[in-house]
């Protein structure tokens, strides 16, 4: 073997770097298929998807659920300036979305309440004053936010390098957690709280070969992919978690009722209950 090495090492260091990187990388740049294309379901939101049927919809206003943990983006990461967010500033359309989704909400835009009162006073001067139907009221109101973003929470890595011929694996772990909360309106008293987190995952595979091929002409071949998990899909995965939560905490506490009181033993309850008691 330690011949080989002596009498072929270009050779053997280009064989290297082909077979751990034998996989074609992607290029963006040149990939004809990179169309838009619909948004797929997180696993939560698939989750929800299975959840047992209400046996009515209940109205809720969500006015803010904003990021509050004040992170910002690392300049180092080469993502952003200080300036720039560390996590997505739309928590509340992605909560909206969720809940909507669910089919167990009524979901009332309060967002946008000033755009939407300015549209109904354009109505009544078209028609002269005449009356609209009154806009519907909430039964409750959710509140809450993405309260933490941690960064660099765990990372590692392996690597070989052995004549100029390299090899290394990374990966870095960030952690996200929201808070969602319902306050029965007429009573401004707290019913349901619940928190969710998840990991966010990056790697980086990097080959690489550094030799000289003749007197003062050193040769370099590298190759590598990073790959991200995009921190908004991450957030809305984590936020559809906190609703799937929140629907049956107000099922076991009795704050809402199911269609079909069997369904309190379906696999979506149970499954839920058994990790508490993890």
């Amino acid at each position: 073997m330690l011949s080989f090495l002596k009498k072929s090492p270009l050779i053997l260091s280009i064989s290297f770097v082909a077979s751990s990187c034998s996989t074609s990388l992607p290029d963006p740049f040149t990939n004809t298929e990179n169309a838009a294309f619909k948004t797929p379901k997180t696993i939560s939101g698939k989750q929800l998807d299975k959840l047992p049927a209400p046996s009515g919809k209940i109205a809720v206003a969500i006015y803010n659920f904003t990021d509050q943990t004040g992170q910002r983006k690392d300049p180092a990461d080469g993502k952003g300036g200080t300036n720039s967010s560390a996590v997505t500033q739309g928590g509340t359309a992605i909560l909206m979305y969720a809940l909507q989704n669910s089919n167990w909400f009524n979901v009332l835009e309060r967002k946008g309440l000033a755009d939407l009162s300015k549209e109904r006073n354009i109505i009544r001067i078209a028609n002269n004053g005449a009356k609209l139907v009154p806009m519907k009221n909430a039964d409750l109101l959710l509140e809450g936010g993405i309260t933490g973003y941690a960064t660099n929470t765990r990372t590692g890595g392996t690597g070989v390098e052995y004549f100029g011929i390299s090899r290394s694996k990374q990966y870095r772990e960030d952690f996200v957690t929201v808070n969602l909360r319902a306050i029965d309106i007429a009573s401004g008293q707290v019913v349901l709280s619940v928190s969710a987190s998840r990991r966010l995952l990056s790697k980086e595979i990097r080959s690489g070969v550094y030799q000289y091929v003749r007197f003062k002409q050193l040769l370099g071949i590298e190759k590598g992919i990073t790959v991200n998990e995009p921190s908004h899909i991450c957030i809305s995965d984590t936020i559809e978690k906190a609703v799937h939560d929140l629907i049956i905490e107000g099922v076991l506490k009795g704050t809402w009722k199911l269609k079909n009181p069997k369904d309190i033993n379906s696999d979506s309850i149970t499954q839920y209950r058994q990790a508490l008691l993890n």
